[in-house]
């Protein structure tokens, strides 16, 4: 008999959009590093109304922590929210990018 994995190891994505001065500041890179420290999959780019848009799938709890770095970001940037809308794990992608 298998036990079940805790709640944290369940596979989740989430679409993430990131407000505040977060362009020209590296915000992009500081992700990119984040998420492969954390094993973290999926792509960040910038948004023509200067927001940081991020797509990201993952272990739940490593994507929570992701998030919550998310809302600190890299020493330039000044983060003043960070909108996180949950969905279905699909297993899309195989590294993370950063899209132009």
């Amino acid at each position: 008999m298998t036990t079940p994995s805790p709640d944290s190891a369940e596979m989740v994505a989430a679409a993430i959009t990131v407000s505040g001065r977060v362009q020209g500041v590296g915000y992009r890179f500081f992700t990119e590093r984040l998420a492969a420290d954390l094993d973290i999959k999926g792509w960040s780019m910038n948004l023509a109304d200067g927001r940081v848009g991020l797509e990201v799938e993952g272990e739940k709890g490593r994507v929570q922590k992701f998030i919550r770095e998310l809302k600190v970001g890299p020493r330039m940037a000044v983060v003043s929210t960070v909108a996180v809308d949950y969905m279905p794990f699909q297993g899309k992608y195989s590294g993370f990018s950063i899209r132009f």
